[in-house]
């Protein structure tokens, strides 16, 4: 499929120009290749030099990823940063980059697909970044334990860690994937009496036992996974483009 046409459908399905972000993250396309075609998609999380030699190596020519080339702000075109630009382009490999766009997207952002891994319906939404509800939030009726269950058989057994300061059985879930743990204040203030998120500061543990709201945890990379694999798969469905996922996870 031709560049330039698939871009310009991720970023009307993303709303790309809509959705506010950090200035680092360069939502869309952030780098084109030579030859404006698209014949095989890796998804991955991040996109680093191991996970563009992942996907070069898979014959990928288009790398979708969730934290974009730029993400530690502007550099120097040396070391690792050169490196990428070099590998890229002589690969001919693109990169698209979606951050919150992805994220708050009703139906392919990490929370949704989250939501809908843990049997849950979708409520309302939470965590408000420059108009837009980032997280998700869930009223169900269901002990912690259960919830604990679903949420390790959803990240496909990776580790979980709870932090029960609040109810044995849940009313109001919140979800919100990645860093979003330091927002424990937040979600207690929208009602939410169990918190499911990557990871969060040390402090966000003792301020959830604080203020009575129980925390699960699943890892920043864990929980980022999910928005890019339905991504990747909305696209094949759509155009007929394969796709595949590349894990290279920081276990953090």
């Amino acid at each position: 499929m031709n560049l330039t046409d698939l871009v310009s459908h991720l970023d009307t399905e993303l709303r790309i120009a809509e959705i506010a972000d950090y200035s680092n993250a360069l939502n869309g396309l952030q780098f084109e290749n030579r030859s404006g075609e698209v014949t095989k998609i890796v998804a991955a999380v991040d996109a680093t030099l191991p996970v563009m030699r992942k996907a070069i190596a898979a014959g990928a020519d288009l790398l979708l990823v969730h934290h974009g080339m730029f993400w530690t702000g502007l550099q120097t075109w040396t070391g690792p940063v050169f490196q990428k630009l070099q590998l890229c382009h002589d690969a001919g490999l693109a990169v698209y980059s979606a951050h919150l766009p992805l994220d708050v997207h009703p139906v392919l952002g990490n929370n949704a697909q989250i939501t809908q891994a843990l049997g849950l319906t979708p409520s309302g939404g939470f965590l408000e970044y420059k108009d837009n509800a980032v997280g998700v939030t869930a009223e169900q009726t269901l002990p912690l334990d259960e919830l604990e269950t679903r949420f390790r058989a959803a990240l496909g057994g990776s580790a979980v860690h709870a932090c029960r300061g609040g109810p044995a059985v849940t009313k109001k879930i919140g979800i919100s994937s990645g860093g979003s743990g330091s927002e424990v204040a937040a979600a207690a203030k929208a009602g939410i009496d169990t918190f499911i998120t990557g990871e969060g500061p040390h402090w966000s543990y003792t301020l959830a036992e604080e203020l009575g709201i129980n925390v699960l945890y699943g890892g920043h990379y864990a929980t980022e996974t999910f928005g890019v694999k339905a991504l990747a798969a909305h696209l094949e469905a759509m155009f007929g483009i394969p796709w595949m996922f590349v894990d290279h996870p920081t276990g953090l």
